[in-house]
C-alpha cells in the first residue's frame, strides 16, 4: 500500500509540474518514464539495505550474546534469572529455571536473543531481494497510472485522464488502508485523493509560472 502510494502520488505531483510548465507536450511522458525509473530503483535500494542492514544488526548482536555466554555464564544466568523475576517469577524459581537453561548452550542462546534482545531469529530468513523487488514493482505500479494517458494523448485531454485516473487509484489505495485502520472507505478513499491532488496542483502551478516565465 504505500509503495503505491509513495509511486503515485510523487509521480502525479512530477507529471503535473511537468504538464504545468509544457501545457501536456512531449517533455511530460519523458519525465514521467524517467520519474517511474528513478524512484522504483531509489525504492528498491532503500528497501534492501534496510532489511540486509537490519539482519546484520541483528546477527552481529547474536554474536555477540554467544561470546558473552561462552566468556561470562555467570553473569549470562544471572541476566536470565533477572528477566524471568521481573515476569513475577519467584526468584528462587528464577534462578532455579536459569540454571537448567544454562546447562545447553545451544538453547540459553536461543532464549537469551529472545528474551534479552528480543530479536525473533525467524525474521532474519526475509530475502532482502524479495523486499527490493516487491518495492520495486508496487512503487511502479502507483507511477504508471498518472504517466499512461501521455503515451497515447497530449496537450489537456491527457493532463484531465491523468488526473482522473490518478485520483481513482488514490481512492482504492485509501480504500485498501481501512483494511489495517478499520475506518470508513469513503473518508479514507476521498481523503488520499483530496491530499494528492492537493500535491499536484502545487507542483502544476509551480511548473505554470516555471512554463510563463
Amino acid at each position: 500500500v504505500l509503495g503505491g502510494n509513495d509511486g503515485l502520488v510523487s509521480n502525479f505531483s512530477l507529471v503535473m509540474g511537468v504538464a504545468g510548465a509544457t501545457s501536456g507536450g512531449n517533455g511530460v511522458l519523458l519525465a514521467g518514464i524517467a520519474g517511474l525509473l528513478a524512484g522504483a530503483l531509489s525504492m528498491a535500494l532503500g528497501e534492501w539495505i534496510s532489511v540486509k542492514s537490519s539482519q546484520e544488526l541483528f546477527e552481529n548482536q547474536m554474536q555477540l550474546e554467544m561470546e558473552e555466554l561462552e566468556t561470562n555464564p555467570e553473569g549470562e544466568e544471572k541476566e536470565l534469572a533477572l528477566i524471568y523475576m521481573a515476569k513475577g517469577i519467584p526468584e528462587g524459581q528464577a534462578h532455579e529455571m536459569a540454571a537448567e537453561i544454562m546447562k545447553d548452550t545451544t538453547n540459553a542462546h536461543a532464549i537469551l536473543i529472545r528474551e534479552e534482545l528480543g530479536i525473533n531469529p525467524e525474521e532474519l530468513k526475509g530475502s532482502a531481494m524479495e523486499a527490493a523487488l516487491y518495492s520495486f514493482f508496487l512503487f511502479a505500479i502507483g507511477a504508471i497510472i498518472p504517466v499512461a494517458p501521455f503515451f497515447f494523448s497530449s496537450g489537456t485531454t491527457a493532463i484531465i485522464i491523468s488526473v482522473v485516473l490518478s485520483a481513482g487509484g488514490l481512492f482504492l489505495i485509501g480504500s485498501a488502508i481501512t483494511l489495517f485502520t478499520g475506518k470508513s472507505i469513503w473518508f479514507s478513499g476521498f481523503r488520499q485523493v483530496i491530499f494528492g491532488l492537493i500535491a499536484a496542483a502545487i507542483t502544476f502551478g509551480i511548473g505554470k509560472l516555471i512554463g510563463v516565465s
